[in-house]
């Protein structure tokens, strides 16, 4: 259902924003491929259940991708997938999880890997984006839109010699538009579970290493 990233991801568009300290224009993150690092990111998403109350989940297992240049952030690619296999929910009762992998709901079994490439991308603030893109689902491709938001970065740091850049982002889908529509509640009615998926990423990216200082001569 989301956060494809996939990211969620999946939205680093805004690294025009980061600068070098100092009176230096270059931004601090350099121009290239960054790969998410999993160890800092998350991909969890809400559903209304009853009218009651949004019930809360995750995927645990994605990936991301993005290619940028912080000079022109507008260019900025994404691509991100996500194992619908690695949904983790709160305490679920015995045989809930195994229903939602199944043929009314994600069907896991019959599509395997849900999947996020971004189309385009608006800067909607100094360290916010517009990520539009297509996300498949269930068999299904469809229109996604992020709104992102640049957390910082860096050209790299002894400790962790890579570029690295975090980002925040956000996003809602309808899963009736991707076939997956048992239990929407009847209209006028909240009986059931709500057809607006709601999702929050968190991403941070490891990208090109830091570059060697000159040796003195």
């Amino acid at each position: 259902m989301k956060r494809i990233l996939a990211a969620l991801a999946i939205a680093a568009t805004m690294t025009g924003a980061a600068q070098a300290a100092g009176t230096s224009a270059e931004p601090v993150a350099p121009a290239g491929r960054y790969t998410l690092d999993k160890h800092h990111a998350s991909l969890v998403f809400r559903v209304d259940h009853l009218g009651f109350s949004f019930y809360t989940a995750q995927f645990t297992r994605f990936d991301v991708t993005l290619d940028i240049d912080p000079k022109t952030p507008s260019a900025a690619k994404v691509e991100a997938t996500i194992d619908p296999t690695s949904l983790e929910l709160p305490t679920p009762p015995e045989g809930f999880k195994e229903a939602l992998l199944g043929k009314d709901w994600l069907d896991a079994g019959a599509y395997p890997v849900m999947s996020f490439r971004s189309t385009s991308v608006k800067m909607t603030g100094e360290k916010t984006a517009r990520i539009a893109g297509e996300f498949t689902m269930h068999g299904v491709t469809k229109p996604v839109t992020l709104e992102a938001r640049f957390n910082g970065g860096y050209a790299g740091h002894p400790m962790d010699p890579n570029a690295r850049i975090g980002f925040s982002a956000t996003g809602k889908l309808k899963r009736s538009e991707f076939g997956i529509a048992y239990g929407i509640p009847a209209p006028g009615t909240t009986m059931g579970v709500g057809d607006e998926v709601a999702f929050d990423i968190e991403a941070e990216f490891s990208g090109p290493p830091l570059p060697q200082a000159p040796k003195a001569e």
